[in-house]
């Protein structure tokens, strides 16, 4: 989520907006939408305001900032000229300093924040959860779904939990999968409470086409895994999750956040997961995030992945004994042995990603996933050295 420094005028409530030009508005515009409009002079600024005199009354101005010859009666804006993109999704709140970009859709990842709830505490959370009522998340969802423009080929849900909304979850899969029919949908979730049979039929019965669901493990066996999430019993409950979604047919992601307790024991996971969840469509070997509980916990977050290339490579050859498909994500090459580059992803959200100084000159940076934008606050997941020129792009994809 990017933020933008702003001033507001005439903004009377929190409110969702698609950035769209002056040309287009005439064509876009719909009762039940809220439009924000770049202008660059007074001349545009005198259009908009015929317009919306006319009737188009959810209409704001975008100004440039610190432009004092605009003066307006209509709503309006005053931010960096060059910060906002065509169908950018902006919400606006009375009495903030910014706006927030909450949907690009020049980004090549799209994500959907439905709660900051959660019923696990993992050690390495990268969004600690709260308790508070954030029901407003949803009703905000809802109003993405209808505003944003263009549909995107892949939309992330998260939280928090998401399943700790309910049927509301099964109400926003819903209308994204009505109005954006060729989006496909992804849903990370712990999956716990897939165990309880009335809440998994409400959820996955009946679907308009299947959902990915990403789901974490990380052991082999119940001390390991609950004492990664901090919660007892979650181990039993994530399993009977899974065969729930299995049961119901949808794809399975199970993802591995590798932290030291996990490393320690990833041999016998992926064995684990070969020999009884075969059904997966694909593990997901992640490099830890260097924000959140992760800080709190950095002497068991904090890992070197080129100490455990042992690991890494028993693990991944267990998964392909098993014809289990896996991925590495949020690993850059530099950390990985070169034989598992072919499935390591750029696969860092387009607003974190970025690349160390000692990353310039790499001959396979422009298939590495570079590192995390916070790793100066954290760390870095091994020492980032360039890779010199002794293979090309497509050798290693």
């Amino acid at each position: 989520m990017r933020k933008l420094a702003v001033k507001l005028q005439g903004i009377p409530r929190r409110q969702l907006c698609r950035v769209s030009t002056l040309a287009s508005l005439q064509q876009e515009w719909e009762p039940g939408l809220n439009f924000l409009v770049p202008v660059s002079s007074q001349e545009e600024l005198r259009q908009l305001e015929t317009l919306t005199q006319a009737g188009l009354n959810n209409v704001a101005a975008y100004l440039p900032d610190g432009e004092s010859t605009f003066q307006s009666a209509m709503p309006v804006v005053a931010g960096s000229p060059d910060s906002l993109e065509q169908e950018d999704i902006v919400t606006l709140t009375p009495g903030s300093k910014n706006a927030h970009i909450i949907y690009r859709q020049s980004d090549t990842h799209h994500s959907l924040f439905l709660t900051n709830r959660c019923n696990s505490y993992c050690l390495m959370c990268s969004q600690p959860p709260t308790q508070h009522d954030d029901s407003w998340l949803v009703d905000e969802a809802l109003q993405l779904a209808r505003h944003i423009k263009t549909s995107p080929a892949l939309l992330g849900i998260s939280g928090g939990e998401p399943l700790l909304t309910g049927t509301a979850l099964r109400e926003v899969i819903d209308t994204f999968q009505q109005l954006h029919p060729q989006t496909g949908l992804e849903v990370l979730t712990n999956g716990r409470l897939f165990a309880k049979a009335p809440l998994a039929q409400s959820l996955l019965q009946d679907l308009a086409q299947p959902v990915r669901w990403l789901v974490p493990l990380y052991g082999h066996a119940d001390f390991l895994h609950d004492f990664v999430v901090q919660s007892p019993g979650a181990f039993e409950h994530t399993l009977e999750g899974l065969l729930t979604l299995q049961h119901f047919q949808h794809p399975i992601q199970l993802r591995i956040v590798l932290i030291e307790p996990v490393l320690r024991a990833l041999p016998e996971l992926c064995h684990f997961i070969a020999r009884n969840l075969p059904f997966v469509q694909q593990v997901a070997l992640m490099g830890c995030e260097p924000i959140g509980f992760a800080l709190a916990n950095r002497e068991l977050c904090e890992v070197d992945l080129r100490a455990w290339q042992p690991q890494l490579l028993a693990g991944a050859t267990a998964l392909r004994r098993g014809r289990v498909p896996y991925v590495l994500m949020n690993t850059p090459l530099c950390a990985l042995p070169e034989t598992l580059w072919p499935d390591a992803h750029r696969s860092i959200s387009d607003w974190k990603q970025v690349y160390a100084p000692e990353c310039q000159g790499c001959s396979v940076q422009s298939s590495c996933s570079g590192l995390f934008a916070w790793h100066e606050r954290g760390w870095k997941p091994t020492a980032i050295k360039a890779i010199p020129m002794r293979q090309t792009h497509e050798q290693v994809h």
